[in-house]
């Protein structure tokens, strides 16, 4: 995580509040429209049973105090801003409480489609929805805590684990392939790439597969 960013997170306000300016707003607006029409029988069931929960408005991004409402009286979670990059430590430290790191900033428009770094729309509308899921919450709190107390060759691996489930996972249920991975579920492109591309990959469940399969940041996932 030490790859530099061009975007700065805003810092709450005494009361808890991020002040978003209108276009901030339009680009929620937007990704948000957009995406409900690319993930519509292609999420998971229970994602959608995550969003109808949270409630998180069309039209302006939500405060997160709002969504850790929901959360809390869920599964316990809680979202936590942080800038837009944290290293690993961090990461898992936050996860082993509870607590879901959301970077205070969102995608500008000439990178609508594609982000390297996550912003509060990946965070808020890719994985908050799951974190409502005990299940979900339970395995992502575990993780937190496995990362906590691992080595720094080990964390490699970890991070593998996250990226082909949390980020880029798929489920096979009885409707077919559903999407619970939330950098597929934020993304237009890796959702209609992930289900109905020719060129994609879906492997089964492997952890020992997974462990040893590195992977890539800046192109569409093609495992």
């Amino acid at each position: 995580m030490s790859k530099g960013t061009k975007y700065v997170s805003k810092v709450p306000d005494e009361q808890g509040l991020i002040h978003w300016s209108v276009e901030e707003n339009l680009i929620w607006q937007e990704l948000f429209a957009r995406q409900l029409v690319c993930i519509k029988d292609k999420a998971c069931d229970e994602y959608h049973e995550g969003l109808a929960k949270l409630k998180l408005s069309t039209d302006y991004i939500p405060q997160l105090d709002d969504v850790s409402r929901v959360l809390k009286a869920t599964t316990g979670w809680e979202c936590y801003p942080v800038p837009a990059l944290i290293g690993f430590g961090e990461f898992f430290r936050l996860l082993s409480e509870k607590k879901f790191p959301v970077a205070t900033f969102i995608r500008s428009r000439d990178e609508m489609d594609y982000l390297q770094e996550p912003d509060i729309f990946h965070e808020i509308f890719g994985h908050c929805p799951l974190l409502t899921n005990s299940s979900f919450a339970n395995y992502t709190e575990a993780y937190g805590k496995m990362g906590l107390n691992a080595t720094k060759e080990q964390r490699v691996f970890l991070a593998r684990l996250y990226w082909f489930t949390i980020e880029f996972g798929l489920l096979d249920t009885p409707k077919g392939l559903r999407i619970y991975g939330g950098g597929i579920l934020s993304s237009p492109g890796e959702t209609d790439f992930a289900i109905n591309s020719k060129e994609a990959v879906r492997q089964t469940f492997d952890v020992l597969d997974i462990l040893r399969t590195p992977y890539r940041i800046d192109i569409m996932q093609p495992i």
